[in-house]
Formats: structure tokens, sequence, C-alpha cells
């Protein structure tokens, strides 16, 4: 039987094999469901399927390090314990969340004793490797480099931003997704028929309540099993599972995402995105997505604010109040009676005309002034509070706009001398902003005239 090293280096064998019917049921149902065999994992066709990467390392029995990105009960270290039996090797596991370089170093030590004894191969998988820090990454790179072990890391996080760069060029990474509704239902049937869960024998649900208890877990077949563990046990003598016995059973679910995770900036993105595209429907799904989940509401009002200044700008300057409003509607009533205001907000948002002028303005002028040099104000804009800055000629010859026609000093500069006029703000022909760029139309049109009579 294949060992694991668990933390502090015991020895832990593998939950024993599916065909026992005398397992224990201290051990968890989604433990003793867990597969033996490549050919027992539900999901993930795009990397088990015939021809395809994992499906591939498994035939040809040659391991190799690799990142396994996804989220939370899609498979993550089922598929790191297959490798090491398929693989014959040594199995160590390490939690990045309790083990240190201290562990890191054993792990090394005993990978080092398996070659030198048996000449067999080590895999050492760290489940949340994204929880180490850079010189615990680091401290695997020579042994993944040298071949002592192969590495296997999972994560729920973006690898990208979580994995130094040097252990990320070392390692493929392997994106695996939600199991759909299809492949937790299959799952629900092995678990009520499979010999290691005697208890689940005799059990049936009524519909309703298994397509309840399907969407209950998310995608996520170990919460699925949870709960279906859970269920079962609620139900005692009763051997149809109906809604009535299912809300009884089972807490409020809430949509998984971890608030600083990647499942929490996927939806605030596509928030963002919706607002932007003017779909308020999609608006309101994803924000009602991100309620459910847990999401702060404040923090969904911060990030209205920012669409009001980014997306929709001088189109429609209301958007901006509107939002300002809605988030102070929320410090008032909390929850759930200032989340309407909110809802209000967001559907505003997405109805609104859209206009980014003002934010790619903006980040030109930034990115200009960042670059140039501290360019002089020229004296006929300087303030001249004194008879001694009035003597060196600031503010001479500054023409005050309200007494020229029209409130506009036309061919007036105010720019550094020497500037161009660099054109930054362009609006868009779209709501207020219309109007606006009509009248600075109108303005340039006018600095132009007066171009044209000094040329005469």
């Amino acid at each position: 039987m294949t060992q694991a090293m668990d933390l502090f280096g015991t020895d832990a064998p593998i939950p024993p094999s599916r065909g026992t019917t005398n397992t224990s049921r201290v051990i968890p149902l989604a433990e003793r469901l867990r597969p033996h065999t490549i050919d027992q994992v539900i999901g993930q066709p795009q990397l088990l399927g015939p021809g395809k990467p994992l499906r591939v390392a498994f035939e040809s029995k040659r391991p190799h390090s690799m990142i396994l990105w996804g989220p939370p009960g899609v498979g993550k270290t089922t598929l790191a314990r297959l490798m090491a039996d398929a693989f014959e090797a040594d199995f160590i596991a390490l939690s990045a969340v309790l083990a240190g370089v201290k562990d890191i170093r054993d792990a090394v030590a005993r990978a080092e004793l398996t070659r030198a004894q048996s000449g067999r191969q080590t895999i050492v998988f760290v489940d949340e490797v994204h929880r180490f820090n850079k010189i615990q990454q680091d401290a695997f790179l020579p042994h993944v480099e040298s071949g002592l072990f192969v590495f296997i890391g999972a994560t729920t996080e973006n690898p990208s931003f979580e994995v130094n760069g040097a252990l990320l060029s070392r390692a493929a990474v392997y994106v695996l997704t939600s199991l759909p509704n299809d492949d937790l239902d299959a799952l629900i049937e092995r678990a009520l028929n499979d010999p290691v869960a005697p208890e689940m024998q005799g059990v049936s649900f009524a519909p309703s309540a298994r397509k309840t208890l399907i969407a209950s877990a998310d995608g996520d077949a170990r919460k699925l099993l949870n709960n279906l563990e859970i269920v079962v046990r609620a139900a005692g003598r009763s051997s149809t599972i109906d809604d009535a016995l299912l809300a009884r059973a089972l807490s409020e679910n809430l949509r998984r995402f971890d608030k600083g995770g990647d499942a929490f900036y996927d939806q605030i993105s596509a928030l963002h995105k919706a607002v932007r595209g003017s779909h308020p429907d999609a608006s309101l799904y994803w924000f009602c997505r991100m309620l459910d989940g847990g999401a702060d509401p404040r923090y969904l009002a911060r990030r209205m604010i920012r669409m009001a200044s980014e997306d929709i700008g001088l189109a429609d300057p209301r958007a901006l109040r509107v939002t300002l409003d809605a988030a102070d509607v929320y410090e008032r009533l909390g929850t759930p009676e200032g989340e309407l205001a909110l809802a209000e907000a967001v559907v505003y948002l997405a109805c609104a005309a859209k206009s980014n002028a003002v934010y790619k303005a903006y980040g030109a002028a930034r990115a200009f002034v960042k670059q140039d040099g501290s360019r002089p104000v020229p004296p006929h804009i300087r303030n001249a509070p004194t008879k001694l800055m009035k003597e060196l000629g600031f503010g001479k010859e500054y023409r005050y706009a309200h007494d020229e026609p029209d409130a506009y000093a036309a061919g007036e500069t105010y720019l550094p001398d020497g500037m161009a006029e660099p054109g930054w703000y362009q609006p868009v022909p779209r709501g207020l902003e219309a109007q606006i760029r009509d009248k600075l139309a109108h303005l340039r049109a006018l600095d132009d005239a007066t171009k044209d009579d000094a040329g005469d």
C-alpha cells in the first residue's frame, strides 16, 4: 500500500481499497469514495480523456512536475495520490497552511533515502501551494531541477500570481474545472451503490430533492458527498429523502468564493464588464451572485462608484451621484433593505450612456507628466498678490474670461510655453458628452478664428 507522509513525517496509509465492506464509518464518505484508479475519476475530461495530457502521463508511467489549479473539491488531491500509485512512487504530502521550511527539508531527506535504498521515485504533493512564501517555494527548486522528486502543487489561486516564476517554469500547469451537474449526479449514484458506504444502501431521493442537493454543492464533489452524508444521517430510517427533509438537514449553502481568491475577482470582473456592456440583467445577476456568496455590499458599492467614473464619466454625470447616494443609503439601512438601493444603482449604471473619455484622458495626462520635465507656469496665468510679482509681469496679459464674449477668451493659452495642444480629452458622441463635444468644437473654432485674424 502506498504510504503518505503527513506534516510531521509519520506514515499514514491511504484508505482501504474500493472493495472493502467493513470500512469504518468514522472515515468521511468523501474519503471512502476517493477513486483508486484513473478510470474511476469522475469529471475533468479535458485532462483525463483519451490523448489528454494527464491520461498520457498515466499511461506512459512518466511523471512530471505540475501545478493543479482549480476550485475546491474537483480532484486535485485525488489525482496526485493516483499518480503515486500508478508510478509506484513514494508519496509525501505537505499542507502549505501548516508546513514550513523544516518540513520541506524532511521531505527532501526522505526522498534522498528512498532513492538510495530502493531507487524508487518520490512525489512531493503540496496542497494550497499558494500559501507558501517565496523562500519556501524556492526551497523546492534545486530538487525539482535535479530530479530528486516530482513536485505536484495544488492551488485554488491563479498560479501566475501566487507561484514563483522559477518554480512555475519547471512545472506544467493544468486547469481543473468545477464538476457539472451530470457528473455530480453520477457521483451520488456511485455513493448510493458502493459497498464502502453501507449506510447509503436503500436510500432514494425525490427528483426535486436530488436536484437541490446537487445545486447545494456548486460543482464541488467533496461538498456534495459531505452534504449527502449529513442528509442521510438526518433521515434516520427514512428511505426516501424529499425537499422538506433536505431543508431541515442542510443549513443555507452560500455560493462558493473566497473573498480574497480568484472566484471573487472573476465575479467582480464579470459584474464590471456587464455594466460596461450595458446589460442590466447580467449586471443584476452578478451583483446578486456576489451578495449570495457573502461579498461585502460596501465593497460592491465602492466598485460601482469606480464604474461610474471609469465607464460612464461625463456621458452621464448623474451616475456618480446615484452610486454615492446608493452607498449612503446602504450605510443607513444595512442588509437587506439597503441592498435594493445598490441594485438600483447597478441597473442605472448598466443603462446609462457610456464614456471612458475622462478615464483615458486622465491616464494619458498622468503618463505625460510622469515622463515630462517641470515646465514653468506661463507668466500671464501666474498669480500676482504682491507688488514685486506685478512688476515682474505676473498676470499682466491675463484675459478674464467672464469679460469676454460668450465668457470665453478665444485664442488664450493655458498650457506651458512651447507645449503643443495634447488633445487628451476626446468626448464621445453619446449622452451629455455629445453636447460637450459640440461645445468644445465651437470653442476650438473661435480659437482658430483668432489665429486667422492674427495672420491677416
